[in-house]
């Protein structure tokens, strides 16, 4: 009994404590929409950037024989197509076709005239998608009857081919390459511009406030083409010069966002605390205000990259974006709807990815709103 009395007390297991940081991804995890977002973002961007290093075609290869052709999945050309291509070139050469045989990647012709035939003939025979490395392997009737052979070139156009013969699957990654990529940039730009200029405006307040506030309604007063011509004629066209234009553009609204966030924020409590134990005013927005804030401006920037994307199609309708032979999924949903009749593929490709990226990101987005939620503990 006396041993009992003097063994020491057992203590408790200590407890590991979490981050904030922790505490968000902890309840950002078990938001399944939003991982199976950020699942199908990650696969989208997969896609667009690793898969032309698993295709053969450019973006740019132009295919003169495969124009406006419809998805498959099968070979192009087939054994059909084949014979009537041998018999164009053939009447092209002014020789008949006799026989026509493909086995494999290989064709075997035979091509008779009444006047004997001069092998430099077989150049004809060398289409660009069809054939290729033709010889006569053999002369018959003195030089009348020629035995041709020679390589056949098949092609897949999973995604088929826009109207000047270019294989949409590599455009579709090309414009997802782009599309993300001024999103994604431009949203970084406008964030950064915007949350800092909102908290700063917001938590000052006074004469700070107003005399900022009257800079972003000038402008909001601007054109935004007038704004992204004049900057074109001073710095010229270019790809980074796109998002930078984009992002000057759209922290606007961010910033006044932000600022109606911090003038509701800045009279709470903690904030109260912090100024009374000493902290200056730019602490206070970059520890209490800004977080604070984050919620409602990560679910902003969801909606501003898709908005951005659509930004990135105007200007290159106007000439001043991206201009062929690189496109953006933009690009290619505005050539798709003027060729919605004939071929619709050009189309529903790029809109299908486009619309799925806009849903994951509106996923994710909602699932790191209620994740950093400050009040959601």
């Amino acid at each position: 009994m006396t041993d009992m009395v003097n063994a020491p007390l057992a203590l408790p297991p200590e407890t590991k404590s979490r981050s904030l940081f922790q505490l968000a991804a902890m309840r950002f995890r078990r938001n399944r929409a939003a991982m199976a977002g950020c699942v199908v973002l990650v696969l989208i961007a997969l896609f667009s950037f690793l898969g032309p290093l698993f295709i053969s075609h450019k973006y740019d290869q132009v295919f003169p024989s495969y124009v406006s052709v419809p998805p498959s999945l099968e070979a192009r050309p087939d054994a059909g197509s084949l014979q009537e291509a041998m018999e164009g070139v053939a009447g092209r050469a002014r020789v008949t076709l006799k026989e026509f045989a493909v086995e494999g990647q290989t064709f075997t012709a035979t091509v008779t005239s009444d006047q004997p035939i001069d092998p430099r003939t077989t150049r004809y025979f060398d289409r660009a998608n069809e054939f290729d490395a033709t010889t006569v392997v053999a002369t018959e009737d003195d030089g009348k009857t020629l035995k041709l052979q020679g390589n056949v070139s098949r092609e897949y156009f999973f995604f088929g081919t826009d109207s000047n013969g270019r294989d949409m699957l590599a455009r579709v990654m090309l414009g997802g390459q782009i599309s993300i990529a001024v999103g994604l940039l431009a949203s970084i730009v406008s964030l950064g511009i915007g949350v800092v200029y909102g908290a700063t405006s917001g938590y000052i307040g006074g004469r700070v406030d107003n005399v900022m506030m009257r800079f972003v309604e000038i402008l909001y007063s601007l054109p935004f083409v007038f704004l992204v011509v004049v900057l074109v004629v001073f710095f010229g066209r270019s790809f980074i010069l796109i998002f930078l234009v984009i992002g000057a553009v759209e922290w606007l609204d961010m910033a006044r966002i932000v600022r109606g966030q911090t003038l509701a924020l800045k009279r709470r409590e903690f904030v109260g605390a912090a100024q009374a134990l000493g902290l200056t005013d730019w602490q206070i927005i970059r520890r209490h205000i800004i977080p604070n804030t984050i919620g409602p401006v990560v679910v902003f920037v969801t909606v501003v990259v898709p908005k951005v994307i659509l930004l990135e199609s105007f200007l290159s309708f106007l000439g001043l974006g991206v201009q062929a032979p690189l496109t953006s999924w933009g690009a290619l949903i505005s050539e798709g709807a003027n060729n919605i009749q004939s071929a619709p593929w050009l189309l529903i490709f790029p809109a299908i990815f486009f619309v799925v990226t806009l849903f994951s990101l509106n996923f994710a987005g909602d699932g790191l709103r209620d994740a950093l939620d400050p009040k959601d503990r």
